[in-house]
């Protein structure tokens, strides 16, 4: 591994539709630049709506072993001494430590069944359905499907909402505290104060007291990553797979002109030729 770079950058990436495809969900030419990344010790953090097991699965895929942030911003759960600084975080299975700020996910599917009941709305949430079924829906094999369905701090839902229906959910969603938040497929409902954002900003602090300076990355593709590129120094947006753009609003904003894994491989290929490593 060469000499960490000064700066250190930090890259915090989305997971679906950013670093791995929306519908295959492989990493494809994305492999080749976390390879680079991990050759001059860049860390890259996982912030996805995706659970602690799914991430587990891709960081061994990878060969990441580096924080990771899951559920939306939920927690963050860190290798057990990756820190020398001190910090406040409880042990977790997989030789990890957790630092929880959101709300768990019994907590949240308790307030969604009376919601459902107050409001009359139809919608489904994960732990709801059988395996069969969220593979199905997801496009994922069944043990994916399963990791998918083990969240701990939120709950994916499956809606069919009009603009009208929307409004009163989120009204309702308000008033237990919550919020949904739009991914690249599918919506998760999240504790309120919940985001990416926070999670991003908590990490990039137990960086920066641990290495001194730190430049921060993000790369995104959808509405719920427009916290975390707001939190870091240099935000980068991947396409859509039909080409387009989210119309999102972030200061600095650079959009690649590539979907998913090959517009990842993209931005990365630009950081680091301006960061000439």
């Amino acid at each position: 591994m060469n000499r960490l770079p000064t700066p250190l950058p930090v890259v915090f990436t989305d997971l679906d539709g950013t670093l791995l495809d929306l519908h295959t969900y492989d990493p494809g030419p994305a492999r080749e630049a976390v390879a680079r990344l991990l050759e001059h010790g860049i860390p890259i953090v996982f912030c996805s709506s995706k659970t602690r097991a799914e991430q587990l699965a891709y960081r061994r895929q990878l060969g990441i072993r580096d924080p990771f942030i899951v559920e939306n911003g939920a927690a963050i759960f860190l290798p057990r001494r990756y820190f020398t600084i001190p910090y406040k975080a409880r042990p977790a299975a997989h030789g990890l430590e957790v630092i929880v700020l959101g709300r768990s996910a019994t907590e949240i599917r308790r307030a969604l069944r009376t919601i459902r009941k107050e409001t009359g709305l139809s919608f489904r949430g994960y732990h709801e359905m059988t395996v069969e079924e969220v593979a199905r829906l997801t496009g994922l094999p069944p043990e994916a499907a399963r990791w998918a369905m083990t969240r701990e701090y939120s709950e994916t839902i499956v809606v069919d909402f009009d603009p009208t229906d929307w409004q009163r959910f989120n009204a309702a969603l308000a008033t237990h505290s919550l919020v949904c938040f739009a991914g690249g497929r599918f919506y998760t409902v999240v504790g309120l104060g919940t985001d990416k954002g926070r999670a991003v900003r908590k990490l990039a602090e137990l960086y920066r007291q641990q290495y001194g300076a730190i430049l921060t990355i993000g790369l995104g593709d959808s509405p719920n990553d427009v916290p975390m590129l707001r939190a870091v120094d240099r935000p980068f947006l991947v396409q859509r797979p039909d080409g387009s753009w989210e119309s999102v609003n972030v200061p600095g904003l650079v959009p690649i002109p590539a979907p998913g894994p090959q517009g990842w491989q993209m931005a990365i290929e630009q950081l680091l030729a301006q960061l000439a490593v």
